[in-house]
């Protein structure tokens, strides 16, 4: 093995991506469970206190940085855990130092499955399975488009897995769901945190709030991140929570966290972009992002095999994150401007909220 010279006696692992929703989680389950961490980053003022505390070193690098890299590596580690390789590029500019790393870990997502007719979860048309989604189901093709657009996610994602693989090294490829955590740049839940700290009147859900898209915890897919940690293999696994709530019970578990008393609206399923009771369109009534056409959900069988087994269900892991946005919200005495970026657009329009209660309230 590989060790960090401060700690000898403990096994190295080294987070790209260590500061981010991912990376801190998977770092401070590897403290538990005894490792040397180091947690790169390009931004010191990320660096969670709470894990610099417990030991966790903070490296400086750029991903896309060679030279970086390979400072931030060093001589060698137990264990890399790349949460930032999207596309074959990145993947490539890793390889070169893996050679003194037992075993590598990249964090891949759900987003590079297909369905029987080709769609997959940025297409067009939604995709339906009709069954919880297994390792060997089909992935659409590799691909070294921009990897920040929708069409670009998933094929650079099995660009990178490919790469990965192919190269005889042993790496294990992680096939997270939507990851909710403390330290979300794009926190889903903060559609209904959001208004409970505004105290809306209501809550508005498209398809009578019947979407269902399975959720990763940070801390689950930490919990599968150390379960093979020791055990270096090239293999695919997925990742996801132990179930998968829909988006209406997702609302009143995070209306049950913040003592939010509210109404519920459910659009029936015409209404999948809202409709307005003057049967005009409302494209942002209702919406939320849990609207899967169809359920979609990740078999997990692969991972229990390796012993690992779930921090917790949605409502018991996602408390933490809840409390950490309304903590955010209360230090900066306003819920405005919190996530700015197109992401959260489409989700608050109270304008026309309110408007489809003041009419539906004089008819």
């Amino acid at each position: 093995m590989f060790h960090h010279d401060a700690a000898p006696s403990r096994p190295r692992a080294v987070v790209l991506g260590g500061t981010g929703l991912i990376g801190r989680a998977v770092g401070a389950r590897l403290l538990d469970g005894g490792w040397s961490v180091d947690l790169v980053g390009r931004d010191v003022r990320r660096f969670p206190p709470g894990l610099r505390a417990r030991g966790a070193r903070f490296v400086a690098a750029d991903r896309a940085d060679p030279a970086a890299l390979g400072r931030a590596l060093g001589t060698g580690a137990d264990l890399v855990v790349d949460a930032l390789a999207y596309t074959g590029r990145h993947a490539r500019t890793l390889l070169p130092f893996l050679g003194d790393v037992a075993h590598t870990v990249m964090i891949s997502a759900k987003a590079v499955y297909v369905d029987a007719a080709g769609n997959h979860l940025n297409s067009a048309t939604p995709p339906r399975f009709d069954a919880p989604i297994r390792e060997d189901q089909p992935t659409v093709a590799p691909g070294d488009m921009d990897h920040e657009s929708r069409e670009g996610y998933g094929p650079n994602k099995v660009a990178a897995e490919r790469v990965f693989l192919d190269s005889g090294r042993p790496v294990t490829v992680l096939r997270p769901s939507k990851v909710h955590g403390v330290g979300s740049p794009n926190p889903r839940e903060w559609v209904f945190v959001r208004r409970a700290l505004d105290a809306r009147p209501a809550v508005f859900l498209s398809g009578g709030g019947r979407g269902r898209d399975q959720g990763t915890a940070a801390a689950n897919l930490a919990e599968l991140v150390f379960a093979v940690a020791s055990r270096p293999g090239a293999r695919i696994l997925n990742i996801a929570d132990p179930d998968a709530p829909t988006a209406l019970e997702i609302s009143r578990i995070v209306a049950t966290l913040t003592g939010h008393p509210r109404d519920e609206v459910l659009l029936d399923d015409t209404r999948v972009n809202g409709i307005r009771p003057d049967g005009q369109a409302e494209p942002t009534l209702g919406r939320h992002p849990w609207e899967a056409g169809h359920g979609i959900l990740l078999d997990t069988a692969a991972a229990r095999s390796f012993g690992y087994r779930p921090v917790g269900d949605y409502a018991a892991t996602v408390a933490a994150p809840v409390a950490w946005l309304e903590g955010l919200a209360r230090a900066r005495g306003t819920t405005e401007g919190l996530f700015d970026g197109g992401y959260f657009t489409p989700y608050f329009d109270y304008a026309a909220e309110d408007a489809y209660l003041r009419r539906a309230r004089g008819a």
